[in-house]
C-alpha cells in the first residue's frame, strides 16, 4: 500500500499509540471500567471515538453530549480520540472504553471478535431520517473515468482497511465490477474521508471513496472544495448508520440511562432546549448530524453480507 502526505502519515505512525492510550486511560478510567461493570460504584466513564475527518479537537464536536451524558448518569466522562477504529475495537475489548462511536464496519468486526457489546443509537442527519448513508466512488471533475470499471490500472484512494464506507463496501462494488481490487489497481490508504477527496481533488489519487456527505456538504462548507469539483460515479448501496456501542458489562440501571440520552435526548432540538449548547452552533458529532435514532444488532445484517461478498480478512481479523 502506499501512503499519502506528512499529516496522514503522522496520524498511522501514532496509531499503535492510540491503541495503548485506550488501553490504559489513566488509573480513574482504569478502575472505572471495573467498578462500573460491578455497579457503576465510581465516578468516571470512557467514550471513545474516531474522527472522520483530520480534526484537531473531535472532542468539542461532541461537548454538548459529553454534558448531557454527565448529567444524565451522575458520572464525569472521559472523552478518547482515536486514530483508527482498531484502538477502539481493543479499547473497548480491555474494559477501558465503555460507550464507543464505531463505524459500521468495525462494530460488526467489534462482535465478531467476542467484544460484548451492544448498540443503542446511530447518527441522523435530520429530524425523522433513517440511520443510513452511502459510500461514493469519486473523480476529479473532467475526469474520463465514468463508472468503477474505470476505476482498472489507476491510483484508487480509500480511506482505512477498518472503514465502511472507505474500504468495505467499495471493495464489494469493484469487485462487482469486474475489478480484482487485489491485483488491478494501486490502493492508497489516506487515512481520513477528507484526506482521500482532498487527494483526488490534488491529484494524489486518480479516483477514490469516501461517504456521501463529506463530498456533498462538509468540505464545501469548509470551502476545501468548490462545489461541482468532484464528481461521483459511484453510489454503494444504503450502508446502515454509524453505531454508539455500549459495554454489556455496565450496570443495568446505567446502560438504561445512557441508552435513553442517547435515543431521546442527544439531538440538537433538545439540546439547545436545555441548554447544553453554547452560542449558535449546536453539534452532536463531527459528521454534522441533528441528532441519534434507535438501532439494534440486525440492522448491520448488510454489513455482514457484504463481508460475505467481499471475503475480505478484515472482515474477521481486528
Amino acid at each position: 500500500m502506499f501512503h499519502l502526505n506528512r499529516r496522514v502519515l503522522s496520524a498511522l505512525a501514532v496509531s499503535a499509540a492510540s491503541v495503548l492510550a485506550l488501553s490504559g486511560c489513566g488509573e480513574s478510567a482504569g478502575n472505572s471500567s471495573t467498578s462500573s461493570a460491578q455497579g457503576g460504584s465510581t465516578d468516571s466513564l470512557v467514550m471513545a471515538a474516531v474522527p472522520a475527518e483530520n480534526s484537531t479537537d473531535l472532542k468539542a464536536s461532541y461537548q454538548s453530549v459529553i454534558k448531557l451524558l454527565e448529567k444524565e448518569t451522575g458520572k464525569q466522562i472521559t472523552f478518547q480520540t482515536a486514530t483508527n477504529y482498531a484502538a477502539v475495537v481493543e479499547g473497548q475489548r480491555s474494559g477501558k472504553v465503555q460507550i464507543a462511536a464505531y463505524g459500521p464496519f468495525s462494530y460488526v468486526q467489534a462482535k465478531s471478535s467476542g467484544v460484548t457489546t451492544t448498540p443503542i443509537a446511530a447518527g441522523i442527519e435530520t429530524k425523522g431520517a433513517k440511520p443510513g448513508y452511502q459510500s461514493y466512488g469519486i473523480v476529479k471533475s473532467g475526469s474520463p473515468v465514468k463508472d468503477l470499471k474505470g476505476f482498472k490500472g489507476k491510483k484508487v484512494c480509500f480511506v482505512d482497511p477498518n472503514s465502511t464506507s472507505g474500504y468495505l463496501y467499495p471493495r464489494a462494488g469493484l469487485l462487482e465490477a469486474g475489478i480484482n481490487p487485489d491485483k488491478d489497481i494501486t490502493a492508497v490508504m489516506a487515512g481520513g474521508h477528507d484526506a482521500s477527496v482532498l487527494a483526488v481533488k490534488s491529484g494524489q489519487c486518480d479516483v477514490g471513496f469516501a461517504y456521501d456527505t463529506m463530498v456533498d456538504k462538509q468540505l464545501i462548507e469548509k470551502g476545501e472544495i468548490e462545489k461541482g469539483e468532484i464528481t461521483t460515479v459511484w453510489k454503494s448501496a444504503v450502508i446502515p448508520g454509524s453505531p454508539v456501542a455500549i459495554s454489556d458489562d455496565l450496570d443495568a440501571d446505567l446502560k438504561k440511562k445512557i441508552t435513553d440520552a442517547f435515543q431521546n435526548k442527544a439531538n440538537v432540538d433538545y439540546l439547545k432546549a436545555h441548554g447544553y449548547c453554547t452560542g449558535s452552533k449546536c453539534e452532536v458529532d463531527d459528521a454534522g448530524d441533528w441528532g441519534f435514532a434507535p438501532v439494534t444488532d440486525s440492522l448491520y445484517d448488510g454489513v455482514r453480507k457484504v463481508c460475505d461478498i467481499t471475503k475480505d480478512k478484515q472482515c474477521v481479523e481486528s
